[in-house]
């Protein structure tokens, strides 16, 4: 019996056959990874997944900052798209992780730690912007994309963008 996920997938009969019965997969359908490294990428996804939340939350904080003067967690909430208690979860823990703190009726400001954060994921963000619109994307999609991508991206990656980027005159 086929799997209704796998299938969804484009998986061929053939090659689900082939990978129930422990043969190689036909050729031209990519080979998996040993398990060590397939388990470390998806243990890298996993945590890039729980930071990005809170790199999303510094960033904002930041913007806000420089251009009012302040955050206040309904203006994080509305800007996010979220509900007022979650960003306020969201809040405490950046707080408890010693990126940001708040003072009573001022709103909330972020450490050194915050601010440090929030700074590198925006140059992580512009740099994979302008990768973006480099290889032809358009603007929107550029600025869409980038906010996924920034959070996943190695730095390995990161680095072979900006050589590119040099490299053809961009940066």
């Amino acid at each position: 019996m086929k799997s209704a996920a796998i299938l969804a997938f484009g998986a061929s009969e053939d090659v689900l056959t082939t990978r129930q019965r422990g043969k190689r997969p036909p050729s031209g359908t990519p080979a998996l990874a040993a398990e060590p490294a397939q388990a470390d990428r998806f243990s890298k996804a996993r945590s890039a997944r729980s930071a990005s939340m809170l790199e999303d939350y510094t960033e904002l904080i930041a913007d806000l900052i420089a251009a009012s003067g302040e955050a206040r967690t309904t203006d994080i909430a509305r800007r996010m798209g979220v509900a007022h208690p979650t960003a306020s979860k969201t809040i405490a823990r950046l707080k408890r992780e010693g990126l940001a703190r708040a003072q009573p009726y001022r709103g909330i400001f972020l450490t050194e730690a915050g601010a440090a954060m929030a700074k590198a994921v925006r140059q992580r963000h512009r740099l994979v912007v302008d990768l973006l619109l480099a290889v032809g994307a358009p603007r929107e999609a550029a600025e869409a994309d980038a906010e996924g991508i920034e959070h996943y991206v190695s730095a390995a990656t990161l680095r072979a963008f900006e050589a590119f980027l040099r490299s053809h005159g961009e940066r």
